[in-house]
Order: C-alpha cells, then sequence, then structure tokens
C-alpha cells in the first residue's frame, strides 16, 4: 500500500493506491514470468500460494493491470489486504500480500 497509510482515518470513496517490489505488475491472461496483479480483500486475510483469489464483493480484482482504485466503504473499522497473484488470479501467497487497517469516517 502507497496509500492510505496503516492506521489512516478516510472517508468514502476510500483512495488506494499500491504497487509492488520485485515484481511486474501486468494484466490478467499475459502470462509473464515473475508478474501479475493485485486484489484487494476487505476485511480477509491473503490467499494461500497457489489458490485462486475469489471475485465477490470482499474480494475485488484489478485485472487490467491497475495500480490505484477507490473503493466506496461505509463508515467503520477495515482490514484491507493487497493480494498478488499471477496471469490467472493463482496468489502469490504470504509474500505478495500486505495488510493495513483503516477506520473510515462519513
Amino acid at each position: 500500500f502507497s496509500a492510505p497509510k496503516d492506521g489512516a482515518t478516510v472517508s468514502s470513496p476510500v483512495k488506494i493506491e499500491f504497487g509492488i517490489e520485485g515484481a511486474e505488475v501486468k494484466p490478467a491472461g499475459e502470462e509473464v514470468a515473475n508478474s501479475g496483479h493485485h486484489h484487494l480483500i476487505i476485511n480477509g486475510t491473503g490467499i494461500e500460494q497457489g489458490v485462486v483469489v475469489p471475485k465477490d464483493e470482499k474480494h475485488i480484482h484489478y485485472g487490467k493491470g491497475q495500480t490505484s482504485a477507490e473503493v466506496e466503504l461505509s463508515p467503520g473499522e477495515y482490514t484491507l489486504t493487497m493480494q498478488f497473484a499471477n496471469f490467472v488470479h493463482l496468489s502469490y501467497g504470504e509474500q505478495g500480500a500486505s495488510s493495513i487497517k483503516i477506520t473510515v469516517t462519513e
């Protein structure tokens, strides 16, 4: 996470900026070694290595290779986890995950 920082108090929509070191961000479907794309997990933990990241309201895919997003969240406390995965959404596991806690205000 580049933004927001862990422990931040923010308003909705939450502006999120993310990246990765040691790998290249590429769109889903492009098989390129040491690359992949991000997934935002809302109030969940990282996905075990080699497991497909689900796609639902709590697992948001950024399969176009995005490195920023705006997410509508109701007021409250959240744990946000970014999970990096390969071209077919197979998780890179713990080494490709990062979590922060934020508070969303009205």
